[in-house]
């Protein structure tokens, strides 16, 4: 699977963004985005399930962050409303061939990833 990752930019504390990921190749079972901070470590922000598009959300993006697929397209989204300046990340779109409820949420079990691309939220 490859993934190829665009959307980032510059945007007011409170706007929006939306985040793609077009994926080619084989189809991965789960598709996740996870974001890096300066100075932090990698973390989990949403993923969601190819073929029943069930979504998974960490606790601090819930209500503002949107998961979705476009299987036609194969092509998963990140709608990014509300944004805060702690959102500001390099944002990582990774798929992998097997889901598992239990290690969604972990970096390491997704097999492919794509390159960042960078959000930075202005307050």
């Amino acid at each position: 699977v490859q993934l190829q990752a665009s959307g980032g930019g510059l945007v007011q504390s409170g706007g929006s963004l939306r985040l793609s990921c077009a994926a080619s190749g084989r189809t991965g079972s789960t598709y996740g985005w996870f974001r890096q901070a300066p100075g932090k470590e990698r973390e989990f922000v949403a993923a969601v399930t190819w073929s029943a598009g069930t979504t998974y959300y960490t606790d601090s993006v819930k209500g503002r962050f949107t998961i979705s697929r476009d299987n036609a397209k194969n092509t998963v989204y990140l709608q990014m409303s509300n944004l805060k300046p702690e959102d500001t990340a390099v944002y990582y779109c990774a798929a992998r061939s097997q889901h598992n409820y239990w290690t969604v949420r972990i970096s390491s079990a997704y097999d492919y990833w794509g390159h960042g691309t960078l959000v930075t939220v202005s307050s």
